[in-house]
């Protein structure tokens, strides 16, 4: 059975990135779009981030054009975005598609591994968010509405695990 640590994207300064790195990291995966009405979560993600990495969490944000053209900025304008609006340290990728036959592999992955409700694949919009274990299998998932500090527990619950 495949893991998420089985994958590799490409990070936002364009560079492979292997995911196997984060083994043994509990991590919360998010489809992100800077033109979005849940664009404000980078923020709460962030915090996330902070809470929790000194402990062996990471967010990853993947950056995704496909919801009503709400990330059309290059690589560059992404990650300045999201530094200068929301002070984002977590990691960033390239722009992916989550849906569709150019789906990324991990997002396919994630879908099929964690259906949304009546369990259906397809991410519906921006700031979908899987949770994942320390050994890459998906714990959980969450629809876009669910805020940040709504996964903090299931994150704690996992970290002390």
């Amino acid at each position: 059975m495949s893991t998420v640590f089985d994958f590799s994207a490409v990070g936002l300064a364009g560079q492979p990135v292997n995911l196997a790195q984060y083994h043994d990291k509990v991590l919360l995966i998010v489809n992100t779009a800077s033109a979005c009405g849940f664009t404000p979560q980078y923020a709460g993600l962030e915090k996330l981030h902070e809470r929790f990495h000194e402990r062996g969490f990471e967010v990853l944000g993947f950056p995704c054009n496909q919801f009503g053209a709400q990330e059309s900025g290059t690589h560059e304008e992404i990650g300045a975005f999201c530094e200068k609006n929301y002070g984002v340290t977590f990691p960033l990728f390239a722009k992916v598609d989550v849906n569709g036959a150019d789906a990324h592999p991990l997002f396919q992955h994630l879908k099929k591994t964690a259906p949304g409700l009546l369990g259906t694949e397809g991410i519906k919009w921006n700031f979908t968010k899987f949770l994942v274990r320390r050994d890459g299998t998906v714990a959980k998932r969450y629809a876009p509405a669910t805020k940040p500090d709504d996964i903090a527990d299931d994150i704690e619950a996992l970290l002390g695990a």
